[in-house]
């Protein structure tokens, strides 16, 4: 799944950078607020780690303006305030969770797949579509009972595919969630990722409309 994570502490950044690509998030990472802003205009995310204290646009006005906007994405708020007034005004402002400062990287990926899973309406951790099962937490998948290996590409692509189950997915919407900035992608990359899932699950677990993109129908069998 693809966040934005927005943090101005170099350092701090770029080990949850790290944590969160190893919990299974691509990250995209900027620095301050209104690079935020920008990217929110210009990309999709899953969800968003915000710091408050940002140069250029603070985090609660990056906030107040992405509500203004009526945008729902899940926004879950990582500062070193820690005042119940703070926490208060973070939520009320919009933000669906509040965690603060040094916290567990295991909490703050249990806590960021919570906030997806209930933004898509999803009450249990596992994904189930027909004889397909994949869980998100242990990156497990299963068919008819039997576990499947899949690389961690292929776990990214089929999760997207299983999390929007009977919508068509279009390739550069695929690309869009599963690379997160700065990495190389082959042409072909998705064609490759579906045809190993196919040989892997079952052929007809994807389908493909031409010209439109891929679904995993929710009749899967």
């Amino acid at each position: 799944m693809r966040i934005l994570l927005v943090e101005d502490d170099t350092l701090l950044g770029d080990g949850l950078r790290v944590g969160l690509k190893q919990a299974g998030f691509n990250a995209d990472w900027v620095r301050d607020g209104l690079s935020a802003w920008r990217a929110l205009e210009a990309e999709t995310f899953a969800a968003m780690v915000l710091d408050l204290g940002l140069p250029k646009l603070a985090g609660m006005d990056l906030l107040k303006r992405l509500r203004a906007a009526k945008d729902s994405l899940p926004v879950l708020i990582l500062t070193a305030r820690d005042a119940v007034a703070d926490r208060i005004a973070g939520l009320d402002a919009g933000a669906d969770d509040y965690l603060v400062k040094p916290c567990d990287l295991g909490e703050l990926a249990a806590r960021m797949r919570a906030l997806i899973r209930r933004s898509a309406g999803q009450a249990a951790p596992a994904l189930q579509v027909g004889p397909l099962t994949l869980d998100p937490v242990a990156h497990a998948v299963a068919y008819r009972g039997q576990a499947v290996e899949l690389s961690a590409k292929e776990f990214a692509l089929l999760h997207e595919l299983a999390r929007e189950a009977g919508r068509v997915l279009s390739k550069e919407q695929l690309i869009q969630r599963l690379y997160p900035w700065g990495e190389e992608i082959e042409s072909n990359a998705i064609e490759v990722h579906i045809h190993h899932l196919r040989k892997k699950i079952a052929a007809e677990a994807i389908i493909t409309l031409r010209g439109v993109g891929y679904m995993l129908p929710r009749s899967l069998r």
